[in-house]
């Protein structure tokens, strides 16, 4: 019952964590990107059905072309076997490097031909992962300019430097959505594939969770930093009556 990622689940945090970025963070950029996140996460039963649907014309295609090869290398046989009366070693050697370079060549058309069909689904995976990149950097040009320096006063801003509206807990709340987000991304690219047993989708996967967790990282550093200055803030201030006295 819990071995598999449910599509519910995803799709009912998703929409979760829309409202509270939105509810926090009216008309922000951020809760523009959250939306397109939920929108993907009620997508996401439709596309990993899409990915591992049968393509029921290709494997037609693919069958009919197996049968024909197999003809085709049949009528060769039968055409130019060898005949029944005496024939030495360089004949021989001829017909076997001629059954050989057959056998091979029908093997590779055979299997290139079975594969076709999870080469098709190996690239709707790769595409939606690739999607799913591409909203995780996103997330992180959002957080990009947030700067706990910035919001805790320790840095005085230039005429270029960026408008940063945000309290210390504000920016805090706004990471930890950053964060948050960006464990969605990582659960939507798994429910993608857990159904679709494909090395090279699966390594994909593994490198969007790979990203996202190093992006979040990079958030957790800047909420710790804000933790430490507000500490520091808070004991000094306790700090400071005693010292009066």
């Amino acid at each position: 019952m819990y071995r598999h990622l449910r599509h519910e689940g995803i799709a009912h945090t998703a929409e979760q964590l829309r409202l509270r970025v939105v509810e926090r963070f009216p008309n922000s950029g951020l809760s523009k990107v959250a939306a397109e996140l939920a929108e993907i996460a009620r997508a996401a039963e439709f596309r990993a059905a899409e990915i591992v649907e049968p393509i029921a014309w290709l494997r037609n295609s693919v069958y009919t072309g197996i049968i024909l090869l197999l003809a085709i290398c049949t009528f060769i046989v039968v055409k130019y076997r060898p005949g029944v009366g005496d024939y030495d070693l360089s004949h021989f050697v001829q017909i076997l490097d001629g059954a050989m370079n057959v056998a091979v060549l029908s093997g590779g058309a055979i299997f290139s031909l079975v594969t076709v069909e999870n080469r098709v689904r190996r690239s709707r995976a790769l595409k939606a992962a690739h999607e799913l990149r591409a909203v995780a950097h996103v997330i992180d040009m959002h957080q990009l300019t947030k700067d706990p320096d910035r919001v805790m006063g320790a840095t005085s801003p230039t005429e270029h430097s960026p408008n940063v509206k945000l309290t210390p807990i504000g920016l805090t709340r706004y990471l930890n959505y950053c964060t948050e987000m960006l464990s969605l991304i990582g659960k939507i690219g798994a429910y993608y594939i857990q159904d679709f047993d494909d090395p090279v989708a699966i390594e994909a996967i593994n490198d969007l969770e790979a990203l996202t967790t190093g992006l979040s990282q990079k958030m957790w550093q800047k909420i710790m930093i804000v933790h430490q200055s507000h500490d520091v803030t808070t004991a000094s201030k306790k700090r400071l009556p005693r010292s009066r006295k």
